[in-house]
């Protein structure tokens, strides 16, 4: 106990005695850059998350810590990451309800920028049954409350290896919708510029992944874009790992690309050769650095220090490679006012058996808009609906052999068909399936006595939809299919910035399976449009 109340009682001494905020980090073109003056700037990282695995999920449950909400870690780990000259860490989940300040001042004060992940595991887009809904957005978008205000925050990551197969492409639809919506938050806020990216990692739909999260309006595609390579192992070299095929590749992109997760292990002990070639000349003329995988050693043996039940960490082999391989290079870049981009944004991939992701993306969540849909019901779903009934219902009324009760509250990410509340909570989309399947019985089968019922887990009540709620529900139509404008004002997370209560809810938002889409149901498609409000934003010279 006296350590750790010795490394908080430090902690707080430092944020007293806090240096100057660290100079932002801005994008130009294909490359990051002090906003001061002008240096290039390369990442070299290290992913800082215990018991989190590379692809989102976490071990045994969907639990996790906050590292930077942990004083006494932070005050521990930081100078051994300064150590390894880390200038970045990646985080994969932080809670946005707690105070970050003096884990970020920490690492100000150590020259230490901050890339955070915006999901967590119970509450992010979830590749086989891809939904972006109010709970997500508020979830997102609180985080982005809490990281704004520090100049060390690089920029955050909208998603992570959602899309990993042939089979889950449709997922990026969801993810890019997300990417669109958190730029739109940002400078709805009036934050100062902040990149919105992906990770992806090294699979079979890299070209595919990659062309489609940087085409179209720059409002909807991605700010820099994270590659998880684990192509380098043991010893090889910038051909055989395909580095030099990655970077040729890159070489036409048009914005930040760097290695957002590398350091393969299956070699045995990670001797980091490849960071010779990652800051040399070959490949620094594409990529801005990478972000070593990871901090913390866990069952899956990739740690560079291992932390003891007395709260003790330990370097570890791999720590002290990385330390002898990172201390040979200097990357070299180009000075910002002499920096002319030329590459443009990449073309759409065509659909296909290999990527089937639309290029019309889902609705902007809008809680305003769900509101107004579930006061203009007369059937609506009881507030203490539980999971298993919503689940039930939700099959029942959503399967097509049963009727169309569900046009407006479904998504396909492939078709680009999207109803009006499809990013309506599970409660309200439920109530709106509830009031189809009501109205359709009323009119059509009157041998129905009952049909606001579904074993007690629906209720009648009395419709008020006035102005701007009915407007809202006129245009999206007896079917929820229709377009939806001039919609009333949504709201995102918490704005506090650091602590305060996030406004998300989580609900059965991840665990319920809608079922999926079926086309042929729908005569048109429904998309709530969003006003471009960034253009190039973070494009700032």
């Amino acid at each position: 106990m006296k350590f750790g109340s010795t490394l908080a009682a430090a902690a707080t001494l430092v944020v007293a005695c806090a240096a100057a905020d660290l100079d932002p980090i801005v994008i130009k073109g294909s490359k990051f850059f002090y906003k001061t003056n002008g240096t290039e700037f390369f990442i070299k990282g290290i992913a800082y998350q215990q018991d989190y695995s590379s692809n989102g999920t976490i071990s045994g449950g969907t639990s996790y810590t906050d590292p930077l909400a942990d004083q006494t870690a932070c005050a521990r780990d930081i100078p051994l990451m300064a150590q390894l000259q880390t200038n970045t860490i990646r985080v994969y989940a932080i809670d946005p309800t707690k105070n970050h300040d003096q884990c970020m001042q920490m690492l100000a004060d150590a020259g230490i920028y901050a890339v955070a992940d915006l999901g967590e595991p119970k509450n992010s887009i979830n590749r086989d049954s891809p939904q972006w809904n109010q709970a997500i957005y508020q979830r997102y978008t609180a985080v982005v409350d809490n990281l704004s205000k520090y100049t060390n925050t690089l920029g955050f990551f909208a998603g992570n290896e959602v899309t990993n197969m042939a089979n889950n492409t449709e997922a990026s639809a969801f993810v890019k919708a997300a990417v669109r919506d958190v730029k739109a938050y940002i400078v709805q806020k009036k934050y100062r510029p902040l990149g919105v990216g992906y990770a992806t990692n090294d699979d079979d739909q890299r070209t595919e992944l990659a062309q489609y999260f940087n085409c179209g309006d720059p409002s909807t595609s991605i700010d820099f874009w994270g590659y998880n390579i684990y192509s380098w192992c043991g010893q090889s070299s910038y051909r055989e790992s395909h580095y030099e095929e990655r970077t040729r590749e890159f070489s036409t992109y048009n914005v930040p690309s760097f290695f957002a997760e590398y350091g393969c292990n299956t070699e045995g002990a990670r001797e980091f050769d490849e960071v010779e070639a990652l800051y040399g000349d070959n490949m620094t003329k594409v990529w801005s650095g990478g972000i070593v995988y990871m901090y913390y050693q866990e069952a899956n043996d990739y740690g560079l220090v291992s932390v003891g039940s007395d709260k003790k960490a330990t370097k570890l082999p791999d720590f002290t490679a990385l330390s002898s391989q990172i201390a040979k290079v200097t990357p070299s870049g180009v000075a910002m006012s002499a920096y002319s981009p030329t590459n443009r944004p990449q073309a759409c991939p065509k659909q296909d058996n290999a990527w089937s992701a639309s290029e019309k993306l889902p609705p902007s969540p809008n809680n305003a808009v769900c509101s107004c849909m579930v006061q203009s019901l007369n059937c609506t779903a009881n507030s203490d609906i539980s999971d298993d009934d919503l689940q039930t219902n939700f099959d029942y009324l959503c399967d097509p052999n049963n009727g169309n009760y569900c046009s407006g509250i479904l998504a396909n990410g492939s078709t680009g068909v999207y109803g009006a509340y499809s990013m309506c909570a599970p409660e309200e989309r439920i109530a709106w399936a509830f009031n189809a399947f009501f109205m359709d019985q009323t009119k059509n089968n009157p041998k129905n006595t009952d049909p606001c019922n579904f074993k007690g887990a629906a209720k009648k009540q009395t419709a008020k939809a006035n102005g701007d709620c009915r407007n809202v529900v006129n245009q999206a139509g007896d079917g929820g299919t229709g377009v939806i404008t001039g919609a009333p004002a949504a709201t995102g997370g918490s704005s506090g910035g650091s602590g305060g209560s996030s406004a998300a809810t989580t609900g059965a938002a991840s665990a319920l399976i809608v079922p999926g889409f079926n086309a042929g149901m729908l005569q048109m498609a429904a998309y709530i449009t969003v006003a471009a409000l960034i253009g190039a934003s973070m494009v700032l010279l």
